[in-house]
């Protein structure tokens, strides 16, 4: 039994074979992060990098390339690689590449849905925590151009998304603000659907207008559960289009 548990254990830990290409990006990145290589300055030339590493021109490639979509590096045709600051923004677009293809998936749209809920719930309580009077009244004309553009479709879907967006600016927080414009192709796309339901912009509006309440009178826990109703209203929505049901959408509350 013993035995037994301790080979589950070890097997917890497999012993993988790493790539050349792999190791030298390890090695670059840490000469980066310990100031050997300081922001703003140029790496060595592939082919010096080659004789550093004692790899091929491959593998160096493959190494920068990596480094480059974590931001640490900048590539530029027929210059030498620059240190870089990774932001927000470096990140997101990493990850949106990597959402959209799992939301092909089967179950895909279901299980973003749930984690969206989860990041804008919270976002929705920090924003009624930090918000400044300054900040109510840019939710105001979000949540007033939304219901402007009722009727309009292109226009209430731009409009829904924006509310969203100042929503996380408010949290003060760049990594929220960044989330929400890596997946904003992906959020219209839901919300193209969910709007499909007759009654769904006023749904929408109903619990828009129910998160600014919670967030103009500074109320987390009010804010937050706004969010939720909001955005389970939405899922149901969008399962009541992809089911064909063109009846009247339900309260969001």
């Amino acid at each position: 039994m013993v035995r037994d548990q301790a080979a589950m254990e070890i097997g917890a830990w497999p012993i993988r074979r790493e790539k050349l290409s792999d190791l030298a990006a390890q090695r670059l990145e840490a000469l980066i992060r310990d100031g050997t290589f300081p922001t703003g300055t140029m790496l060595p030339s592939e082919r010096e990098l080659m004789k550093i590493f004692h790899v091929g021109r491959t593998s160096i490639r493959e190494a920068l390339y990596a480094l480059h979509r974590q931001g640490l590096i900048r590539l530029r045709t027929g210059e030498r690689p620059k240190v870089t600051t990774p932001t927000p923004e470096t990140l997101i677009t990493e990850l949106s590449g990597a959402a959209r293809s799992f939301l092909a998936q089967p179950g895909g749209a279901e299980y973003f849905q749930e984690a969206r809920a989860l990041l804008e719930v919270g976002i929705a309580r920090l924003a009624a925590q930090r918000c400044t009077d300054d900040d109510v009244v840019k939710l105001r004309r979000a949540l007033d151009a939304n219901i402007a553009a009722r009727g309009d479709l292109e226009r209430f879907e731009r409009t829904d998304v924006a509310f969203h967006y100042v929503l996380a600016t408010i949290t003060r927080n760049p990594i929220y603000a960044a989330v929400h414009d890596g997946l904003v192709e992906w959020l219209t796309s839901q919300r193209t659907i969910s709007l499909q339901v007759a009654g769904a912009e006023d749904a929408a509006i109903e619990g828009h207008r129910q998160v600014f309440e919670g967030v103009a009178h500074r109320d987390p826990e009010g804010a937050a559960r706004a969010m939720e109703d909001h955005l389970a209203s939405v899922a149901t929505l969008i399962r009541r289009a992809m089911e064909g049901d063109d009846g009247q959408a339900g309260d969001p509350r």
